[in-house]
């Protein structure tokens, strides 16, 4: 399938030099086309534009900001790691997702199974060989069922949005940080200075990270005995954590194995970011592709 949408000059953090000919300009390592805008006309995470979206999404970064705190994320992953509630296969919770908008998305308000295609099908488009990153862009977002009723129907702030450590300072490049003085750990020098509860190079798997569909579906994954590789697991759990890929924080609580599989992160978070858009994508025509993927992957169910 080929998306065609405008494409902005973005340089050579896009993978091409600028000196390139104006028709590669917004072209993501030689294939998919980046858009100049999200579905709203606006620059892609723009979390300060006056609109009347923008303003409930502060308004959820707020409520996440100051609820968030090492004490609750120990409690939901105790909760939802015994994965007890659901058994069903992967393609039975993409359909869940028809109904679910993730209001801390200043970007989308399309529901979440489009998006999940759109992110596939671009990566497919480029990497035709890493049949893994194509299921991953598939099911990087599934942990979003948290929202809906049979997993207990949590808050929007406690399954979308940024995610980031808990445990330790929160970093000011996390969106809306003022918010955070909110929060009970801000005060809490146990969980207030560069380290906290952890130690340089600990690795992010030691790292307790803000609950959410990230670190839930995750958890599915691994339990469930996934046979993706472990970069697809690492994009999985971090593709949210903005404050590490996007502007470089956290990196002193890195292993040598997280350095190896943010590369693949960076990669895949073009996608997941910049395939956001209004076309829509055959869904029956691309399910067998991906049915073949999940079978190659995953058990026929899993427990959730």
């Amino acid at each position: 399938m080929t998306i065609l949408i405008d494409q902005p000059d973005f340089g050579i953090e896009a993978g091409f030099n600028k000196a390139d000919d104006v028709e590669k300009e917004g072209v993501l390592n030689g294939g998919f086309m980046m858009p100049h805008t999200n579905s709203f006309g606006h620059t892609f995470r723009d979390y300060h534009v006056e609109s009347e979206r923008q303003q409930g999404v502060e308004n959820f970064y707020r409520t996440n900001h100051i609820n968030q705190t090492y004490d609750f994320v120990k409690r939901m992953r105790e909760e939802y790691g015994n994965l007890d509630k659901v058994e069903m296969s992967i393609w039975e919770c993409c359909e869940l997702l028809n109904d679910v908008v993730d209001e801390s998305d200043p970007d989308l308000d399309e529901p979440q199974i489009e998006h999940l295609l759109q992110t596939a099908e671009a990566i497919r488009k480029d990497y035709p060989d890493e049949d893994w990153l194509h299921l991953t862009g598939l099911i990087h977002d599934l942990g979003k069922v948290l929202l809906h009723p049979s997993f207990g129907g949590l808050p929007q702030w406690a399954v979308v949005g940024d995610t980031y450590p808990v445990g330790c300072a929160f970093d000011k490049s996390i969106v809306h940080h003022k918010y955070f003085e909110e929060n009970p750990d801000y005060h809490n020098p146990a969980y207030n200075t560069k380290y906290g509860v952890y130690s340089e190079g600990c690795g992010l798997n030691s790292v307790m990270m803000s609950w959410g569909h990230d670190d839930y579906m995750y958890l599915v994954a691994k339990e469930n005995n996934t046979t993706l590789p472990s970069a697809a697991l690492f994009i999985i759990r971090y593709h949210s954590f903005y404050a590490l890929h996007r502007s470089g924080s956290y990196k002193q609580l890195m292993n040598g194995e997280d350095v190896e599989n943010l590369k693949w992160l960076e990669i895949f978070n073009k996608y997941d970011l910049y395939s956001k858009s209004k076309v829509r994508i055959d869904v029956e025509k691309v399910k067998p592709y991906y049915l073949s993927l999940i079978e190659k992957y995953f058990p026929a169910k899993l427990r959730w």
